[in-house]
């Protein structure tokens, strides 16, 4: 595997609360309005990578990412708010996207280590099955100045980076099919890569089609997915591959692609890149170059990026953003351009190898000639 190319980058923290107990951070995303205010979005104020305790925070700021505020709860719903997107609808209107998980479901309390578990298992105990039905799923918040939110949305789909805002307004959002009301229990459904369309910021979707898989993988292999609008319309969309069960049909965390040219309707059947990393997320930069991001979860542990100049047919990967990394807990990076053209990515990863929590840190760098 090549070591890779380093990018011209400086490097910095938005937050980093390693010494306090519940100063974990993660799964970050990042938006700029048309003011040029910027806002970080994560989920943080939580004890580790799993537990109860996740919240949605906010952070902005004024001076083009320089520095930033102190985190601001915006979500703390009953459940653990996790993977938070957040986007720019033109002017100073934003939307958030997360979805909540049910700690009770998904990790022994027995396992958490000695010192937290009796308030792990009466964060759990306290929380009525009646209540983990109300708030189990995917949502949206709109806010037209990052102060107040509107009420909760149900989405039909999920991705850690949210929608993107089409060139004709819509949003698209690509992602795994996500759990709704009806659908049963919810650890026995495993959704599918699909497309939802919205036409009135985020207020209600409309689904569209879902991806092909390519053969000895099942729904259960793809999660995480990001996608971009090229210039000409067509629709490149990056899936994390990740091994369950049997099926190892390509490398576990490595990148799959898939295109659409009419909207979200149809899709190409997911194809394999070569390329080693996830999740992705994607920007069309002013240059016309398609710029996608990702964590490198394996030694030098880092940030990485793959560049594409001909709209998604062909890659040059493995440009090293930073692969300073103490551990493999780090990455969901996600970008937006600066006026100078810059590229501003945030990110999550521990400061040094000796602490517990992971901090949001950003990199700003600019794209290595063509």
């Amino acid at each position: 595997m090549p070591q890779g190319i380093r990018v011209d980058a400086i490097h910095g923290t938005i937050c980093d609360l390693t010494g306090e107990k519940f100063g974990y951070f993660g799964w970050p995303s990042v938006a700029r309005t048309e003011s040029g205010r910027m806002y970080a979005i994560a989920s943080g104020l939580r004890w580790g990578h799993v537990c109860p305790w996740g919240k949605t925070v906010l952070f902005t700021s004024e001076d083009s990412g320089a520095t930033w505020s102190r985190p601001r709860v915006i979500n703390d719903t009953p459940l653990d708010d996790r993977d938070a997107g957040i986007i720019s609808l033109g002017g100073e209107k934003v939307l958030l996207t997360w979805f909540t998980s049910d700690t009770k479901n998904i990790a022994n309390v027995e396992n958490a280590p000695e010192e937290i578990r009796d308030e792990w298992r009466n964060a759990i105990d306290a929380i009525p099955d009646s209540v983990r039905e109300k708030w189990r799923g995917s949502w949206v918040r709109t806010s037209v100045d990052g102060e107040a939110w509107s009420d909760f949305i149900r989405a039909p789909v999920n991705t850690p980076h949210g929608p993107i805002r089409l060139e004709s307004g819509d949003l698209l959002y690509f992602g795994k099919q996500w759990w709704m009301p009806g659908m049963g229990d919810p650890m026995e459904h495993v959704g599918d890569m699909r497309a939802a369309i919205s036409r009135d910021d985020g207020y209600t979707w409309e689904e569209l089609g879902s991806v092909p898989l390519p053969p000895e993988t099942s729904p259960k292999n793809l999660h995480e997915p990001h996608v971009v609008e090229t210039a000409s319309g067509r629709l490149i969309a990056m899936i994390r591959y990740q091994h369950s069960g049997d099926a190892k049909a390509y490398e576990s965390f490595s990148l799959l692609q898939s295109e659409s040219d009419d909207g979200g309707k149809t899709w190409t059947e997911a194809h394999h890149t070569g390329v080693y990393g996830s999740p992705p997320h994607m920007i069309r930069h002013s240059s016309g170059a398609i710029v996608c991001v990702y964590g490198y979860r394996r030694e030098p542990f880092g940030q990485r990026a793959m560049i594409s100049r001909d709209d998604g047919q062909t890659w040059q990967s493995n440009h090293i953003i930073r692969d300073d990394g103490p551990g493999s807990d780090l990455g969901y990076p996600g970008s937006v351009e600066l006026p100078d053209g810059r590229i501003y990515t945030v990110y999550y990863q521990k400061p040094a190898k000796d602490v517990k929590n992971c901090a949001l840190m950003f990199s700003i760098w600019r794209l290595p000639e063509a």
